[in-house]
């Protein structure tokens, strides 16, 4: 997997959290209702990151899907059974 494209990834869903939660922390109101201003800012960096992270996270899940297939497929008992037979 690409190193680049997981870290790009996780470091802009990580601004598209903190940067509205800073925003909204500069208004009086929201600063008694931080807790609040959290669901917002959660909700903001959810939409920003399925409108533009589309690409960033294709490469990434295409990726770890590329790792799964290569690692070698654990044995069921349905494996080991057919062997003896």
């Amino acid at each position: 997997m690409k190193a680049r494209s997981a870290l790009l990834y996780s470091v802009l869903r990580i601004a598209f959290f903190v940067v509205p939660l800073a925003v909204m922390m500069l208004f009086p109101i929201m600063r008694q209702q931080y807790l609040l201003s959290a669901i917002f800012a959660a909700l903001i960096g959810l939409s920003l990151s399925i409108i533009f992270l589309r690409g960033p996270r294709s490469d990434v899940s295409t990726a770890l899907a590329s790792r799964r297939e290569k690692r070698p497929r654990d044995r069921t008992d349905e494996d080991v059974e057919d062997a003896l037979d």
